[in-house]
């Protein structure tokens, strides 16, 4: 049908000419862009699971950098760690040093470039915030991401645990701090517990349930009296003694208790030692005989205590008095008990650490209800005679002899306790060494999957979202002999009309 109205076959070329033209400008959108997904319209589906990939991608991205910065803050940390063992084996000689019983030097010396050292370890914990309570001292998680495809909570990051006093590795963490290689150490007098040295034993064999118990008076840093009450529970499968030290020693520091340390003698005994110890006592059987007591002094050897005489104390009634001289380092101390200050036996001890404030001696109630001296220096007392039936002391006007620490004390024994402490300290250091070099492994390894699934991701992403060129500039050819052809053919189609004029010519 030839009509001059509607040219069917011009609109079928035009539509044709349009859709092929379109095709062929979403062809060269894909070449140029080197994307085939440029619009939502182009492939909604493919584009939203192609942009799921593109944030995994950037996610993982940022994790490894993430990673990267904590191996490199765990690099810094093991370096620290490092020179904190060196200074462990710098304190192990010291202590070794002091520990023979034929060293001639002056242990002070030795003492005091320890104590150096030990401050030194706890500055250097803090720098590299392993300190208790430092900056890394704690659960450290490192976000890498890429746990979308795991349904297990916290696979999206890497938990590296440095929490806690066991992976701190200050002094006081490491229980180094209350130990000395000066001279000293003293053992309990009633003590037939003597092979705790020997790492065979089964230790508190006789005492398998409940624990020991020990009562201790020191001296804070401000020279005041303080006691305190430390329990070690008893191993039901026994343990040796060097166990159960280290345990007594973990409750010591726990306590609060410092300038005090408990270790096994030469003699294989249970001691105490440290410069703030006035008074340990043992309350429960089993160790050591019942309300057994250690008593010593900063010195040790040259210091020593003074109790009254044996039986209940007796105090103060009214109008009875007695002056007690104490004389340490060139100075008197007088000490004035009245019915006021010396009603009670807490009362007379709280007179006595009250006259004496500052010289060093220092009164104790010992488990027999007695009144005990001790001090860091020697020192004399003289008895003045007391007005009345009430005294303290014996009524004997003139010098009371002062009683010398246990014989059992040795100018060794504070190395030798230091000795197993810096060992056990080289081991709880060794442990943290573990933990910060598991944690930087298994960044590592976290880092070698990040980068994977980058690579698998940005492989699916590309399936998906970018361009076939090939396929594309095939099509491209194509697209433009059909657009060639569908002009060509539109002038032809625009012709017939024309066909029309000729019929009428006819006519």
């Amino acid at each position: 049908m030839l009509s001059i109205q509607t040219n069917v076959t011009s609109l079928i070329a035009q539509q044709n000419l349009s859709t092929n033209t379109a095709a062929e400008s979403n062809t060269i959108e894909q070449l140029t862009s080197g994307y085939r997904i440029n619009s939502s319209g182009d492939d909604a589906a493919g584009l939203a699971v192609a942009n799921q990939y593109q944030s995994d991608i950037g996610q993982l991205t940022q994790g490894v950098q993430n990673a990267n910065n904590g191996v490199s803050t765990l690099q810094i940390i093991d370096g620290g760690l490092s020179n904190i063992s060196q200074i462990l084996n710098r304190l192990e000689t010291l202590a070794t040093e002091s520990a023979s019983g034929t060293f001639t030097g002056d242990r002070t010396t030795l003492n005091n470039e320890y104590q150096a050292d030990l401050g030194e370890i706890t500055r250097q914990a803090a720098n590299i915030g392993l300190n208790f309570g430092g900056q890394f001292n704690t659960q450290l998680n490192v976000y890498i991401g890429g746990g979308e495809l795991s349904t297990q909570a916290g696979s999206s990051q890497v938990q590296i645990d440095l929490s806690g006093a066991s992976n701190a590795v200050d002094a006081t963490s490491l229980n180094l701090n209350s130990t000395s290689v000066l001279g000293g150490g003293t053992d309990f007098t009633g003590n037939a517990v003597a092979n705790l040295n020997n790492t065979n034993i089964v230790f508190n064999q006789t005492l398998t349930t409940g624990a020991t118990t020990f009562a201790i008076d020191y001296t804070n840093a401000a020279g005041a009296v303080q006691h305190g009450t430390v329990s070690v529970a008893a191993s039901v499968a026994g343990e040796t003694g060097a166990q159960f030290v280290s345990q007594l020693n973990a409750a010591i520091t726990q306590a609060g208790i410092t300038g005090v340390a408990a270790q096994i003698g030469t003699n294989g005994k249970l001691q105490f030692s440290g410069g703030n110890l006035l008074q340990a006592t043992e309350s429960d059987a089993g160790l050591v005989a019942a309300s057994d007591t250690v008593t010593s002094n900063t010195t040790l050897l040259n210091g020593g205590n003074y109790q009254s005489a044996a039986g209940a104390y007796t105090t103060f009634a009214a109008g009875q008095t007695q002056t007690i001289t104490v004389t340490t380092g060139g100075t008197n101390y007088a000490v004035n008990l009245t019915h006021a200050n010396g009603d009670t036996i807490g009362d007379t001890i709280t007179a006595f650490n009250t006259a004496l404030a500052g010289s060093g001696v220092y009164a104790v109630q010992n488990p027999s209800g007695q009144v005990v001296l001790q001090g860091a220096s020697p020192f004399q007392v003289a008895t003045g005679v007391a007005s009345g039936a009430g005294n303290v002391w014996a009524t004997t006007a003139g010098a009371v002899a002062v009683t010398a620490p246990t014989s059992s004390a040795t100018s060794t024994g504070n190395a030798l306790n230091a000795i197993t402490a810096i060992a056990a300290a080289v081991q709880a250091l060794g442990l943290v060494q573990g933990a910060v070099g598991t944690g930087e492994n298994k960044l590592g390894f976290a880092i070698n999957l990040a980068n994977s699934q980058i690579s698998s991701f940005s492989a699916a992403q590309s399936a998906i979202k970018d361009v076939d060129v090939a396929a594309a500039a095939s099509n491209l050819s194509k697209e433009q002999i059909l657009q060639q052809s569908s002009v060509a053919a539109l002038v032809q189609a625009n012709s017939l009309p024309q066909a029309v004029l000729s019929l009428l010519k006819s006519s």
